[in-house]
Formats: C-alpha cells, sequence, structure tokens
C-alpha cells in the first residue's frame, strides 16, 4: 500500500495487515482522490475509522492542510503515529485512540469542523446514517463540506446529504456525499 500521488507520492505506508482493518486499495483510492482533488487544497480533514491513516495520508499529500485521525484500535493509532512520523508531517496531523461517538463529541465541544470526512467503518456495523446524522445536528462540517464513504451494501439515507456521486468497485461502492442546505 503506497501513496498515489502528492508530495509523498511512491512512499510506503505501514500496516497493510492490521486485523480488523481492510485498507482501501490503491485503485478505488486513485478514484476516489481523482474524484475529490478540488475539494483537497487547504482543507481540514476527519479520517473516521482511519485504520492505516491511508485516506488522510493521502489527503495530506495532496495538499490538505490539517488531518484528524479516529480509530479505537490501538495498534491502528500506533500504525498511523508511525507512519506520520516517518513521512514527517506530525504538524499537520492530530491522532485520537477513541471510539467514533466520543471522537464527534470532541470536535463538538472543541469547535472543530471539517471540509471533508473520510468514513470507511467496518461494513457490518452500518453506521454510516448515525454517523451523518451526528454530523448534521453537531455542525461539524463547514461550508460546502463533502463525506467520503465506503461501504458494501448499506441503504444510506439521504435526508441530511445530497449524493454527488457513487462509483462501484467490485462488491464495494464508494459515496461522495454534500450536506444539503
Amino acid at each position: 500500500m503506497k501513496v498515489i500521488s502528492g508530495f509523498l507520492r511512491g512512499r510506503e505506508i505501514k500496516g497493510y495487515t492490521i486485523d480488523g482493518t481492510r485498507p482501501t486499495m490503491d485503485r478505488v483510492k486513485e478514484s476516489m482522490f481523482a474524484i475529490i482533488q478540488n475539494h483537497i487544497k487547504d482543507s481540514v480533514c476527519l479520517d473516521l475509522f482511519a485504520g492505516t491513516g491511508n485516506l488522510g495520508i493521502e489527503a495530506i499529500s495532496n495538499g490538505a492542510k490539517k488531518c484528524y485521525f479516529v480509530d479505537k484500535n490501538k495498534v491502528a493509532t500506533k500504525i498511523i503515529k508511525e507512519n506520520i512520523t516517518k513521512f514527517q508531517i506530525e504538524d499537520k496531523c492530530e491522532i485520537f485512540n477513541k471510539d467514533y461517538m466520543d471522537a464527534l463529541d470532541y470536535f463538538k465541544e472543541h469547535k472543530i469542523k471539517f471540509n471533508i470526512v473520510f468514513l470507511d467503518p467496518p461494513y457490518a456495523n452500518h453506521v454510516i446514517n448515525d454517523i451523518f446524522k451526528i454530523l448534521y445536528r453537531k455542525k461539524l462540517l463547514k461550508r460546502d463540506a463533502i463525506v467520503v464513504c465506503e461501504y458494501e451494501d448499506e441503504e444510506i439515507d439521504t435526508e441530511y446529504f445530497d449524493i454527488e456521486k457513487i462509483r462501484k468497485y467490485g462488491y464495494k461502492k464508494v459515496g461522495i456525499y454534500v450536506q444539503k442546505k
């Protein structure tokens, strides 16, 4: 697993085999970042269910100003720290070893808002709709923010977000969503 574009292009991301994670495949990530490239420069990102930090690191490599990485798996957050230290991007990153609900409460309490949110939860959990509701109700998104979701068979509710694009890659889907105005 490598950084596919930007100033870190070609660098190896450690952690492909962390138990309980399912890193986004390079070809899916490449397509995803081609779609969102105009949103990345100077953005503040949230990589929720971060795993190796693959998506947030890619965003930093492509010009994001800051990325918050959240994962409740201690091994995963240790690997994210190793990756960002190796890439010397610590000044652009914050890592949280927390449950996603606790992290979202923290961001609300500290008035942290995002331009891009990457959601790649365990497919069986079906939590994307709950997270959409929390992002909307807690006002955690900046104007014109996008949420990038990777999922399998979850039915995504469009009460709070409109679909900008959905792409299918085998059994998984990547959806780009924009908060309703």
